[in-house]
C-alpha cells in the first residue's frame, strides 16, 4: 500500500503534517505525494492524541492512568515505533487494543512488553475481538502455508522500505506476540482515566475487526476498514472477506459525524464532511460490487463471465483513497461469488477436472508441441493480450517443465505482466512466477 510513490515534484509544497496533507488531498481529490507513509515517525495530531506512521500505524492517547494504544505495528517495526512513542511520552502503557489480528498490527506487541519490563511497568492489558485468538491459533495451524503466501505477496517489496515483510523467521506468528487478555463479542465499553472508549465489532477485511469511538474528541479509530487504497476485500490468497458487512460498518461510522478519523494505514482525516466523503465512497463501491455481482449470479452467469462484466467506475478508482494499489475490484468479485455461491465457478468441466498435466499435454499435442504453444503465448504478449498469453505459457511449461526455452519465455511474459499491474497482490504473484521460471531457465 503506497509502496511505490512517484518522485516528488520540487515545484510543489510538501508537508510532514499528516492532517494538513489529507485535508489537501481530499479537498483537491488529488495526491502529489504518498498517502501511505512508512516513516516510523510520531505526529501529535491534537492535544494528547498521536499517530506513529508505519507499515501499520500505532495510535496513542494520553490519560491520567497511562497511555492507551491501538495496534502495535509489526514485528520488524515494533521497536522503532515504540522508540518514537517514548520520545513523546514515557508513561506506562495502560491498555493496548487490537483492531484485528493481522501480524502487521499485533506482531510488535513484544516490543511494548519489553519496554514495560525495561521501565519496571506492569505490562498493558490487551483487548480484542473474540476472533483474534482464533485467528492466531489458525495461523499456527497453517504456519507453512502463511509463510509461503506472505513471501509471494510481498516478495517484490524492496528491502529499502525497512519493513522486513518476508524476513526469515522460525514461525509465521512471532513468539513474543501478546494474545488478548480481554475479548468481547459485539461491543464493549472501556474507561481509562478520563478517556471513554466504545469498541464495536465489524466484519470487513477480517472477521475479528474492531472499530472504536472516542466521544470526548469525537474520534473514530477505524483500523483496516479505511486503508487509503481500494478496500482489501478480495485478496486472492487469503480467507473470506466481507464486502457488504464492511460497507455496513462504514455506514454506521458515518452516523457519528466524527471530527477526527484515525486509520491503521494511510492518513488521518479531520472534519466531518471529509470523513463522511471518504467513508461514503468506500461503502458505495463495495455495495455496488455486491449488488452487481449478485444480480448476474441470479441471472445464471458463470464466474468467468461475471469477472469480465462487473466494473467500478474509472472516476472512482482515480480518487486517492480508492486507487487499486493493494487489492482490486476483480478480486472482490471472486470473494462475493465465494460467499454467496460457493467454490465452484459454474463451468461443468471444472467441477471434477482432469490432472492439469494431462490437459497441458493434450493441448500441446493439438497445437503442435509445447514450444509452439509457448511461441504463440509470446506473440500474444507482444500484441498486448497478456491474459490469454499467461494461459498458454502455463500449459506449455506444464507440458514440458524442463524446457529452459519455455521457462525463458514464461519469465519474460510474467515480467511484462507484472509491469502493467497496479495492485501489489497481482504484482507479487506474477513476480513469483517470473522468479520461478528465471531459476529454471538458467
Amino acid at each position: 500500500m503506497g509502496l511505490h510513490p512517484k518522485p516528488r515534484d520540487l515545484n510543489k509544497v510538501f508537508t510532514d503534517n499528516p492532517l494538513e496533507l489529507s485535508t489537501r488531498v481530499i479537498d483537491e481529490c488529488a495526491a502529489t505525494e504518498p498517502t501511505n507513509r512508512v516513516t516510523n515517525k510520531l505526529s501529535e495530531l491534537t492535544d494528547g492524541i498521536a499517530m506513529v506512521e508505519s507499515f501499520s500505524h500505532m495510535i496513542a492517547f494520553k490519560t491520567e492512568e497511562g497511555l492507551v494504544l491501538f495496534d502495535a505495528s509489526g514485528k520488524q517495526s515494533g521497536v522503532a515505533v515504540v522508540d518514537s512513542l517514548r520520545k513523546w511520552d514515557t508513561s506506562r502503557v495502560h491498555s493496548l487494543a487490537y483492531t484485528h489480528g493481522h501480524l502487521d498490527h499485533v506482531g510488535g506487541s513484544g516490543a511494548i512488553v519489553a519496554d514495560a519490563e525495561k521501565r519496571n511497568f506492569v505490562p498493558p492489558t490487551v483487548f480484542g475481538h473474540e476472533n483474534v485468538p482464533k485467528r492466531l491459533a489458525r495461523y499456527k495451524d497453517t504456519d507453512g502455508w502463511n509463510t509461503i503466501i506472505n513471501q509471494r505477496q510481498f516478495g517484490g517489496v524492496s528491502p529499502k522500505h525497512g519493513m522486513g515483510l518476508t524476513g526469515q523467521s522460525p514461525s509465521f506468528v512471532p513468539d513474543d506476540t501478546v494474545w488478548p487478555d480481554v475479548v468481547y463479542q459485539d461491543e464493549m465499553k472501556l474507561s481509562v482515566g478520563d478517556l471513554d472508549i466504545q469498541f464495536n465489532h465489524g466484519k470487513g477485511e477480517t472477521d475479528d475487526h474492531t472499530w472504536a469511538w472516542i466521544p470526548q474528541s469525537r474520534t473514530l479509530i477505524t483500523g483496516d476498514l479505511v486503508l487509503w487504497v481500494f478496500p482489501n476485500a478480495g485478496n486472492p490468497q487469503k480467507v473470506q472477506r466481507y464486502p457488504l458487512e464492511w460497507a455496513q460498518a462504514l455506514r454506521e461510522m458515518m452516523t457519528y459525524n466524527a471530527e477526527l478519523l484515525l486509520p491503521a494505514h494511510g492518513l488521518p482525516i479531520e472534519g466531518t464532511e471529509r470523513i463522511n466523503r471518504v467513508l461514503g465512497d468506500l461503502a458505495h463501491v463495495l455495495e455496488t460490487l455486491v449488488a452487481d455481482t449478485i444480480e448476474l449470479m441470479n441471472g445464471g452467469y458463470q464466474l468467468n463471465d461475471i469477472l469480465h462484466m462487473v466494473k467500478v467506475s474509472p472516476d472512482m478508482l482515480e480518487l486517492p483513497w480508492l486507487q487499486p494499489l493493494y487489492d482490486e475490484p476483480e478480486f472482490v468479485v471472486r470473494n462475493i461469488w465465494r460467499m454467496y455461491g460457493g467454490w465452484w465457478d459454474a463451468d461443468p468441466a471444472s467441477l471434477k477436472p482432469s490432472p492439469r498435466g494431462d490437459l497441458a499435454e493434450e493441448l500441446a499435442l493439438l497445437s503442435g508441441g509445447a514450444n509452439q504453444m509457448a511461441e504463440r503465448a509470446e506473440k500474444l504478449a507482444e500484441e498486448g493480450n497478456l491474459r490469454l498469453a499467461c494461459h498458454l505459457v502455463e500449459f506449455a511449461a506444464t507440458a514440458d517443465p524442463k524446457s529452459k526455452t519455455i521457462h525463458g519465455i514464461r519469465a519474460e511474459i510474467y515480467r511484462l505482466r507484472r509491469s502493467q499491474e497496479s495492485s501489489l497482490m497481482s504484482k507479487g504473484i506474477y513476480a513469483a512466477a517470473m522468479r520461478e521460471s528465471e531459476g529454471l531457465a538458467e
